[in-house]
């Protein structure tokens, strides 16, 4: 080696440009609107009047958006709690290899292909007592149920219904993840008498932790953005039973047009995702380095 280095590509900065450029028009330039309606009241298309943090004020003691954000949180916590352990069993029963392998995973990913508004329609249909086979088999054994009219029922739809579409996401993501562990890993195992928990343990739950990782912010950043499938189902009831921030925003900026508040909420919404993503992400770290120096130990 002769002690210099070659001087850095700057054309190669050209290659990216046209993507800087769709994510400059697709993300920033609309994010820059927003920002600015958000600082002004729009009396008329000709008239507006700069009024500082007073939207941002005003949303954050809207005793509405609190509600909505604590059922916004509520859901996105149960949707974690049984779509990830969900996923990770039905990932560990799919077949490895072979035919059936591939026949499974066809059939696990066909809830993956329906659009939200219709998923919302099979299960408007689904639930009804009088010609919905769950709302009918609930009704024969007796029990009292009403999406429509209960609250606790309408909830309850709205989490099946969001279980059923999106759990095969998980779980294919788990076994992609199953399939990348090496044999050799399973070989020592089989060497040292290892119990099917300890394999699951020790090698396959470690291994997948990264595919977790992408599932678990995946599926929170989702659930946390639902709108199409509870408006569809329920419409945001019984009352406000499943109006989630999502819908409570569109109310605000096309039911109510009030502009100023709906883009000072928006941000707020973006934010309050990107926090909580952050904390996710931090804690999932920590919890696998912590697992990481038990296993060593």
């Amino acid at each position: 080696m002769n002690g210099t280095t070659k001087p850095v590509n700057q054309k190669a900065w050209l290659l990216v440009l046209p993507v800087l450029l769709c994510v400059a028009f697709s993300a920033i330039l609309p994010l820059m609107t927003v920002v600015n309606y958000s600082v002004q009241d729009i009396i008329s298309p000709d008239r507006r009047v700069f009024v500082g943090t007073e939207w941002f004020a005003s949303v954050m003691r809207d005793e509405e958006l609190h509600g909505a954000l604590l059922r916004q949180l509520t859901f996105s916590l149960a949707v974690l709690a049984v779509e990830i352990p969900l996923g990770i069993a039905l990932a560990l029963s799919m077949p490895a290899q072979g035919w059936k392998a591939s026949l499974v995973l066809v059939l696990v990913a066909l809830s993956l292909l329906i659009p939200w508004n219709v998923v919302g329609t099979i299960w408007q249909i689904y639930g009804r007592g009088d010609i919905g086979l769950l709302g009918a088999a609930l009704q024969k054994a007796g029990i009292d149920y009403s999406y429509t009219g209960n609250a606790r029922d309408a909830w309850l739809t709205v989490l099946v219904m969001d279980v059923w579409h999106w759990t095969p996401l998980v779980a294919l993501l788990c076994y992609a993840g199953l399939r990348s562990i090496p044999d050799a890993y399973y070989q020592a195992a089989r060497i040292d008498g290892a119990s099917r928990l300890a394999v699951f343990r020790y090698i396959q739950l470690p291994k997948m932790r990264g595919v977790l990782m992408i599932a678990v912010l995946l599926r929170f950043m989702d659930s946390f953005m639902i709108y199409t499938e509870p408006f569809v189902l329920t419409g945001g009831g019984p009352g406000n039973a499943t109006t989630f921030l999502s819908q409570y925003l569109t109310q605000k900026a096309v039911g109510q047009f009030d502009l100023g508040p709906a883009a000072a909420f928006s941000l707020i919404y973006f934010l309050i995702i990107l926090l909580l993503c952050f904390i996710l992400y931090n804690w999932m770290q920590r919890v696998g380095t912590q697992s990481k120096e038990d296993g060593h130990e």
